[in-house]
């Protein structure tokens, strides 16, 4: 791709417009560095899926996750950052500037990266999942559980993040039934031990080779009833299609009010693949972090990282907000040094050439 195809230079892109690139952007506009975000396949991140939240510093009274997420965009906008749609499929490190292009086939150039992409909940598909997101259906027990004190909640998933996950929803729940495919979990020991702490006080069900198949509700009162099915050989929906399991596969309806699932995130970094950045065995974005300045760098001078694509334990908008700051200030620090380096550079050209 030759110059000519780019649209235009910018000093700092962030990709993402959750509260981490918004977060960036809004750090980076104060800063003067120009900066274009491009909003990404899921504009605003997982809190367009959140109805209230209620934790987030300075909002007494909780906010529903889109508002929180066009307030901080207009913030962005108000400082001078330019918030486009736009999904970034590929970044060209091998040179400098930057090449960045979008799924559309449009280029750009920039000096510096804020990988802000975020991590996407793995669902399931089933009937009524699609409807009842947000309402009764989430994906973030520590977000949501206090919304549905002293009701049956289902958590799917059976990992360290279900184990995690059901043991913060007895908190609130009454009851907190665990749905888990196979009969035996992935989760480490440690979690499965507590788990089953909760499971002798009463607290925990568990409902091993069950699978989820339907969910039930409306919009306006939430999830009702959920319809799942059980094999005492694991994997029961794979077997409701084989005539010769029909007769073995238990079908049944739960009454429930939440569904929570806990069958893991993907980081949203295919974009960096080809390029120097690390990422983990799980494809999230591996930073330098430490306790001084720098801490959202990546292992390409000019690429930071944050958010959930970064961060796959606390995963709070709060915390992802936090680390959009650090990546637009560890930005505008490398911007400012690169700059020195190359007008300290150019001066010394010109004094040989003298």
């Amino acid at each position: 791709m030759t110059d000519t195809d780019t649209v235009e230079h910018r000093p700092l892109i962030v990709a993402g417009t959750g509260v981490a690139g918004l977060s960036a952007a809004i750090y980076a506009a104060r800063a003067n560095l120009n900066p274009l975000v491009f909003e990404g396949d899921e504009p605003g991140g997982q809190l367009t899926l959140t109805t209230e939240v209620e934790n987030y510093l300075g909002f007494p009274e909780g906010i529903s996750g889109p508002e929180l997420i066009d307030d901080s965009k207009q913030q962005a906008e108000r400082f001078g950052a330019d918030v486009e749609n736009g999904v970034v499929a590929d970044v060209d490190d091998t040179s400098r500037p930057f090449r960045v292009e979008l799924t559309n086939g449009d280029s750009y150039t920039c000096d510096a990266l804020i990988a802000a992409s975020g991590a996407s909940a793995r669902t399931l598909g089933v009937p009524g999942e699609e409807e009842l997101m947000g309402y009764g259906l989430s994906t973030c027990a520590t977000c949501d559980g206090a919304f549905f004190r002293d009701e049956d909640m289902l958590v799917v998933g059976g990992g360290d993040a279900a184990m995690e996950e059901a043991t913060f929803l007895t908190k609130f729940a009454d009851t907190v039934y665990i749905a888990h495919r196979r009969e035996n979990f992935r989760a480490e020991d440690y979690w499965v031990d507590r788990v089953q702490g909760h499971v002798d006080d009463g607290d925990i069900e568990i409902m091993r080779n069950t699978e989820l198949l339907e969910i039930h509700g409306s919009r306006e009162d939430g999830v009702d009833h959920t319809r799942l099915a059980r094999h005492p050989d694991g994997y029961p929906k794979e077997k409701l299609d084989d005539p010769s399991f029909a007769d073995e596969v238990e079908e049944f309806d739960f009454d429930v009010g939440a569904v929570f699932y806990a069958i893991g995130h993907t980081p949203n970094t295919g974009y960096l693949a080809d390029t120097g950045v690390d990422l983990d065995d799980r494809g999230y974005i591996t930073t330098h972090g430490g306790t001084g300045g720098g801490q959202t760098e990546t292992d390409v001078p000019g690429i930071f990282g944050a958010g959930d694509v970064v961060d796959h334990h606390y995963q709070q908008a709060v915390t992802a907000a936090g680390m959009g700051c650090k990546a637009a200030l560890d930005a505008d620090e490398w911007l400012e040094s690169a700059a020195e380096v190359t007008a300290t550079g150019s001066e010394t050209a010109a004094a040989g050439d003298d």
